[in-house]
């Protein structure tokens, strides 16, 4: 799977993104700690406002960016992304009421929405052989997945000889960093879009996903994947120190194995794709993920103590497992069902479209969990991810090709 970070470009974008990544989870940790410095023991208010913030960031702007930036290169974008998630890190320490807080996470996070798809959208025309595509799958699922683990870990020892306010600077150092490498990389000679009246170009990408069958299928395992994933993240403590009655390290152990069947299945993906369709694997783990959600709550219910645990642990690993048989090939479609000139307007439409699904489930998840408990609440996200894994059946029922319109420009 490293072979492919021979092609000195990649190399250079994928420690780009790593780096970013990490500086990232840093800036959550340290985002966490300025919360509480500010509003003390309503800072899980401010968090829940900045978390929304992101998400609506995530929808509303990566649209809007790739339209209004279609007639601008890559690499300019990238860079003045990266510069711009530097100068709101370094301005997070400075801030003294929760109001400013939420400004900045704004803009950070519209940076991201406009740095991610945009990067995504590269590494296919740096790529271009299908077989070292999803190879480099395979690294960015890995690395999404190792982030979650190391970050905090890594503010941790940290913070054990730093104030936390220095976190910033090392995250903004990260997002030059990333700047940098950016900077010096060669970026294929790529086509740029047409001129198009703006509302044309906002909704290219939408357009294309809803012409073409296979696109279509795709955002039905978004919502699949957001219905899962919205359990896990939003009420893995509340299972396990709140019904479970267990450890804080329980909760870590817990997310730990969930990153690490995703992790497993990421190794896994290049060699499994050279001989099964990447729409069958999609398909197995759509399906597999309600499933597993359905098993879980008879586990809460009616087992206790020590099987219990482990049955649980279990779930979470193939739940991991199952999310990246779904993600890890995902891109390979939109690749597929894109050109060159329509491409980052597709990948900022799968962005928008797929958090547009966390939108809807983790607010379910948190409230829905509180009201009516976790195993009922486990059957409510069984049947949104059971809609999702009907409507890619039913879209991906058709011929390969069919209704796909990657000429939408």
């Amino acid at each position: 799977m490293i072979g492919v970070l021979r092609n000195p470009t990649y190399a250079k974008l994928f420690s780009a993104q790593v780096i970013a990544l990490l500086g990232t989870g840093v800036l959550t940790v340290a985002l966490g700690l300025l919360a509480f410095d500010i509003a003390g023991g309503d800072a899980g208010i401010v968090l829940g406002v900045a978390m929304s913030i992101k998400m609506i960031a995530y929808v509303a702007v990566a649209p809007v960016a790739a339209a209004l930036l279609a007639r601008v290169r890559r690499k300019p974008v990238l860079i003045g992304a990266d510069l711009i998630r530097a100068g709101v890190a370094l301005s997070l320490p400075l801030v003294t009421e929760a109001w400013q807080i939420y400004i900045l996470i704004f803009l950070l996070q519209s940076a991201s929405a406009t740095f991610t798809p945009t990067f995504q959208a590269v590494i296919p025309s740096v790529l271009p052989d299908e077989d070292d595509y999803t190879r480099a799958l395979s690294l960015s699922r890995l690395a999404y997945d190792l982030e979650s683990l190391l970050s905090p870990m890594i503010a941790a020892a940290l913070l054990t000889v730093l104030v936390y306010q220095n976190l910033f600077v090392g995250t903004v150092i990260g997002f030059m960093v990333s700047a940098v490498l950016v900077s010096v990389s060669r970026f294929p000679v790529g086509e740029v879009s047409a001129p198009a009246p703006f509302v044309e170009r906002l909704t290219r990408g939408v357009r294309v996903f809803w012409t073409s069958a296979e696109l279509r299928g795709l955002m039905g395992l978004n919502l699949v994947v957001a219905a899962t994933t919205a359990m896990v993240i939003v009420n893995t403590v509340v299972l396990v120190q709140g019904d479970l009655g267990r450890s804080e390290a329980d909760v870590a152990l817990m997310l730990g194995v969930y990153g690490g069947g995703s992790m497993l299945v990421a190794l896994l993906m290049p060699k499994l794709l050279e001989t099964v369709p990447d729409r069958l694997v999609m398909l197995f783990g759509g399906i597999a993920l309600p499933v597993l959600l359905l098993i879980a709550p008879g586990f809460m219910s009616w087992i206790d103590g020590t099987l219990q645990w482990a049955a649980l642990l279990v779930t979470w690993v193939l739940l991991g497992a199952a999310t990246s048989a779904v993600l890890t090939p995902s891109a390979r479609l939109l690749r597929r069902g894109s050109t060159e000139q329509n491409r980052p307007a597709v990948f900022a439409a799968q962005f928008s479209l797929s958090h547009a699904c966390f939108l809807l489930t983790y607010p379910l998840a948190g409230i829905l969990g509180a009201a009516i408990g976790l195993p009922a609440v486990s059957l409510v996200l069984v049947v949104i991810g059971t809609v999702g894994v009907v409507l890619a059946v039913v879209c991906w029922t058709r011929p390969l090709g069919a209704g796909r319109y990657s000429e939408v420009t």
